[in-house]
């Protein structure tokens, strides 16, 4: 059951008083592929990786292409050890 609660008002803080820069940001970055498989469509193919991003505590699936993955992450295929 919600109860009726007195705000603070001299506990707001004004934003105007905190330094927000809107030049940060935080990219995500694949750090290992740990799997690759091939989904057929009806008419291409489609390279679906499961890779291990910084930062992350779990695996998420990516679906795009191996070119496409190729020129964002070449980190990730210089060492020629991808699964397949």
């Amino acid at each position: 059951m919600l109860k009726k609660c007195m705000g603070n008002p001299s506990l707001i803080i004004p934003t105007e008083d905190i330094g927000i820069k809107d030049s940060l940001y935080y990219e995500e970055i694949p750090v290992v592929i740990l799997d690759c498989q091939v989904c057929k469509l009806r008419t291409k193919e489609v390279a679906s990786f499961k890779d291990l991003w910084r930062n992350q505590l779990f695996e998420e699936a990516t679906r795009e292409s191996k070119e496409v993955m190729k020129k964002r992450y070449p980190h990730l295929f210089e060492s020629g050890e991808v699964p397949n």
